[in-house]
């Protein structure tokens, strides 16, 4: 079975940094793009940030371009996402997730087939 876990949440002032972690055990990571979503109380769950199997190619929600960053290491089965200039509305349980194909990290969450459990991100004003 494919398990992914995230780490790296926390409490953080606007305008602060954190980077999440996600690390998948289990079948092939390295085929597969992955994303992030993020979903806030009383909110639907929202894309963030996806990145294709092969390094370079990114897609991000345009409200965090240029303040998130997406990465991949797979050679330790790891996604990461780097997030700086940090605002109050970023707060939300994020997850990443694994897509069902190599060349999709887009934005539908239909698409991925397996989800971590989730990691609290809360940005202080």
């Amino acid at each position: 079975q494919v398990q992914l876990v995230e780490s790296g949440g926390g409490l953080v002032q606007a305008g602060g940094s954190l980077r999440l972690s996600c690390v998948v055990s289990g079948r092939t990571f390295s085929s597969n793009a992955m994303a992030w979503f993020r979903q806030a109380p009383g909110k639907e769950r929202e894309f963030v940030a996806g990145i294709h199997w092969s390094v370079g190619k990114t897609y991000y929600a345009d409200s965090v371009k240029g303040r998130f960053t997406i990465s991949r290491d797979n050679a330790k089965n790891t996604v990461y996402l780097q997030m700086n200039s940090l605002k109050p509305e970023d707060t939300a349980v994020y997850y990443c997730a694994r897509s069902a194909r190599s060349s999709y990290y887009g934005e539908r969450a239909d698409e991925y087939n397996y989800w971590g459990q989730g990691t609290q991100v809360t940005v202080s004003s």
